[in-house]
C-alpha cells in the first residue's frame, strides 16, 4: 500500500504544475497516467508544435513545456506511475483507497483528477489485420520524426495534425497526403502551404481518396487508395501515418459518483472540488461557468485545488498564504540556496 497526501490522475501540464503547488505547501503526491510518458496531449499529439499562450513564454513546443514543468517539480521527488489507469476509487474511513490496473494500491487524503478529457486513443484505419503494422511502419502519432528521414510517407487525414506533419516532414521526406474530401478542416494557412508544396513538387496531394488496402509482410511496402468515383491507385510507401482525431473515453471515472456534464466533471470555483469531498478536478476535464480550455486556466485551477487538499491532509493545521519570494519554508522545499 502506497501512502501519500494526494494522488494526481493525469501527468499533463495541469497535473505537473499542480504537483509543484502541492510541493510548495509541504504536501506529498504521486502521479498516475495511462500514457507511457509525462506531458499528456502536449507530448502525445504535438511535441514539436509551437504553443503561443503560456504566460511569459512567447513560444515553446509541447515537449519544451513538459520538460520545463518536470524540471520545476524535481525538488519534490514526485513518483510517477506511467502506463497505468486508475480502476477503483472508494472511501475508507477518512481516506480514499485507489487501485490501478497494475494492482498498485494507494491510500490518500485527496485525489486530483487532471486527466485532460479522459483516456484517449486514436481513431484507426478500418482495415482487417492492420494491427501487425502498428508501431513499426504505421503510426497514429509522431514520437521520433528522425525515423522518417529520406523515406516515403503516406499521410491520411485533413485536420491540423495531418497538415502540420505533411509540411514538417516534407523537408526531409517524400510525402503523399491523402484526404477523403477536397476541403480540409485544418488552419487555412496550413492548407495554403500544402498546396504551395504540391505546386513546387515537394508533396503529392490526393483528395477524394480513402485507403483501400495495405500491402506488405512485416513492414508496409505500398498502399492502395480508392477515389470516390471508383478509381484505385497503388502508391509505394515506407510508412503510413493516420490522423483521424481521438476517441475520448472517461472509463472508470463514470463509476466514481461524480457529477458529470457531457463528459466533464462539475466543480466549484473556490477550490475546484467535485461533489465528492476530497476529490478535485482540474484542466480540460472540469466544468464550471466561464470555463476556458487553456493551459493557463489549468495552472490556476491546480494552484487552488492544491490548497483545497491541505485541510484533508493536515486537518489540525492552518495553511498560511505566502509568496515564494519571501517564504523561507517554500524556498527550503525548492532547495533554494542563500
Amino acid at each position: 500500500m502506497i501512502k501519500t497526501d494526494v494522488l494526481i490522475i493525469g501527468a499533463g501540464p495541469t497535473g505537473l504544475f499542480c504537483a509543484h503547488q502541492l510541493g510548495l505547501i509541504g504536501l506529498k503526491c504521486e502521479i498516475v497516467d495511462n500514457l507511457d510518458k509525462a506531458g499528456g496531449q502536449c507530448i502525445e499529439l504535438y511535441p514539436d508544435k509551437p504553443i503561443y499562450d503560456i504566460p511569459a513564454v512567447p513560444e515553446c513546443t509541447g515537449e519544451e513545456l513538459t520538460n520545463n514543468l518536470l524540471k520545476q517539480i524535481k525538488p519534490f521527488d514526485v513518483k510517477f506511475h506511467l502506463n497505468e489507469r486508475v480502476e477503483t476509487v472508494r472511501k475508507e474511513n477518512n481516506n480514499w483507497y485507489v487501485k490501478t490496473n497494475n494492482n498498485n494500491e494507494f491510500t490518500v487524503s485527496s485525489i486530483i483528477i487532471a486527466g485532460g478529457v479522459g483516456s484517449f486513443e486514436p481513431r484507426k484505419f478500418p482495415l482487417k489485420d492492420i494491427e501487425k503494422f502498428e508501431n513499426k511502419s504505421l503510426f497514429y502519432s509522431v514520437k521520433d520524426k528522425s525515423i522518417f528521414k529520406d523515406k516515403t510517407i503516406s499521410i491520411f487525414g485533413g485536420g491540423d495534425s495531418a497538415l502540420d506533419w505533411a509540411i514538417e516532414l516534407s523537408q526531409s521526406s517524400k510525402i503523399n497526403l491523402i484526404h477523403r474530401r477536397d476541403g480540409f478542416s485544418g488552419a487555412q494557412a496550413s492548407v495554403d502551404k500544402v498546396k504551395e508544396l504540391e505546386k513546387d513538387g515537394k508533396l503529392n496531394l490526393f483528395t477524394k481518396y480513402q485507403i483501400n488496402s495495405i500491402q506488405g509482410e512485416n513492414n508496409i511496402n505500398s498502399v492502395s487508395i480508392k477515389h470516390d468515383e471508383g478509381e484505385i491507385k497503388e502508391i509505394k510507401t515506407d510508412y503510413v501515418l493516420g490522423f483521424f482525431g481521438l476517441i475520448m473515453q472517461l472509463g472508470p471515472i463514470l463509476d466514481w459518483g461524480l457529477n458529470l456534464n457531457k463528459k466533464t466533471i462539475e466543480v466549484d470555483t473556490e477550490k475546484f472540488e467535485t461533489n465528492q469531498p476530497g476529490i478535485f478536478a482540474i484542466g480540460d476535464i472540469c466544468n464550471y461557468p466561464g470555463k476556458l480550455k487553456l493551459i493557463l486556466s489549468g495552472f490556476h485551477e491546480g494552484a487552488l485545488a492544491a490548497r483545497g487538499c491541505f485541510k484533508y491532509a493536515r486537518p489540525d493545521e492552518k495553511l498560511r498564504f505566502e509568496f515564494t519570494t519571501t517564504s523561507k519554508a517554500a524556498q527550503e522545499r525548492l532547495g533554494v540556496k542563500k
